[in-house]
This record gives C-alpha cells, sequence and structure tokens, in this order.
C-alpha cells in the first residue's frame, strides 16, 4: 500500500496534531498550577507536556521519513479543559489520556497492522502504553484533590520539599519548608519522588 495514501498517514498527522494540542493543554495547567502556588501540580503538568511534544515528534519523523509535510485531515474533536479549577484539569487530563490510550492509539495500531505498517503500529500501541500511565498519575492526584489530600494523609506520611530535599514526617507537609521557606506546594509526599 502507498503510504501517503493509507489510513495510516492520517492517523500519525491526527495523533501529531492531538499530541500537540495536549502538550500545549498541559503546558497552560503548568500555568494555573504555577499562579495558584502549587509548583508540585505544575511540576507534573510540565513534565507530561514534554512527554506529549515528544510524542508529536515521533509522529511527525514517521511522516517526514515518507516525505510527508502537509497534509489535510479531520483531526477530530479537542477538549478544552477548566481555566482555573486545577482538580477538574487533573480530572479532564486522566479522562483524555484514557480516551487515546483504550480507543484512539489501539484502534490506529490495528489499522496501521491491517495496512502492513507494522513499526506504525508498535509505535501506537508503545505511546497507548504511555498515554495510560499519564492517566494513573493525573487520576490518583485528581483524586487527591479531590479529598482534599494533596497536601494531608491520614497517618504518619514522609513528605519530600522538592526545592531542597528536605524531609518531613508527618500528616501534612509545613506550611512552609524550614529549611528553605518553599511554600506547601513544593511538598510531595516522599515515595512519589
Amino acid at each position: 500500500m502507498n503510504f501517503s495514501e493509507s489510513e495510516t498517514c492520517r492517523n500519525l498527522m491526527r495523533t501529531f496534531a492531538g499530541e500537540a494540542q495536549a502538550h500545549t493543554r498541559y503546558r497552560l495547567a503548568a500555568r494555573t498550577a504555577a499562579a495558584q502556588q502549587l509548583p508540585i501540580l505544575r511540576e507534573v503538568f510540565a513534565y507530561t507536556a514534554e512527554q506529549e511534544l515528544t510524542h508529536a515528534q515521533l509522529f511527525a519523523a514517521r511522516l517526514q521519513a515518507q516525505g510527508i509535510t502537509q497534509l489535510t485531515v479531520d483531526a477530530g474533536t479537542y477538549p478544552l479543559d477548566p481555566a482555573d479549577d486545577l482538580p477538574a484539569i487533573l480530572a479532564a487530563a486522566r479522562l483524555h489520556e484514557l480516551h487515546e490510550a483504550d480507543a484512539v492509539y489501539p484502534a490506529f495500531a490495528e489499522t496501521a497492522a491491517a495496512e502492513g505498517f507494522s513499526a506504525e503500529a508498535a509505535l501506537f500501541r508503545q505511546i497507548a502504553e504511555i498515554e495510560r500511565s499519564h492517566a494513573e498519575r493525573f487520576g490518583t492526584l485528581a483524586d487527591l484533590a479531590k479529598q482534599n489530600r494533596l497536601f494531608r494523609d491520614e497517618g504518619s506520611t514522609l513528605w519530600l520539599c522538592t526545592h531542597c530535599g528536605h524531609l518531613h514526617t508527618g500528616s501534612e507537609p509545613p506550611q512552609q519548608c524550614p529549611v528553605c521557606g518553599a511554600v506547601q506546594g513544593y511538598a510531595r509526599r516522599a515515595e512519589q519522588a
């Protein structure tokens, strides 16, 4: 099958656009987290945004390797997350990532395999696994935020100040790190480090 006429070619362009859009969505979420003095959430969004950008680059490289530099496709529907509600943004991000992991990428992998593009099929499957890990990370944080437990735990927990590395044991991290003065938003459970 001619690559430029394949559905796999169009799916690669769709995923390039989708991953680039996810990168932007997560960069915006990172800004919201920073504005709300939650650097630990800013870090998670920024870290995930960079992974989404890498995914976009991988899909673009497949297209470019085949000489595709422009392609008109119906890219589907793009989500726009709530602007300032971080628990809602986290929950929405989880759902977006699950949709990619469970529906979009497996279907694209099947199409690529049926069209004889095994390397592209493998890439879609591998990215689906990564998107699932994104969903799990966002889901855990969304649950903690919804339960008002991002910085609280029922038992004694080891907390890490991600700004300086100070460790604190207690049901919640200090409002301000006793070593560097960083706000509580820099703290995370040490097992998440």
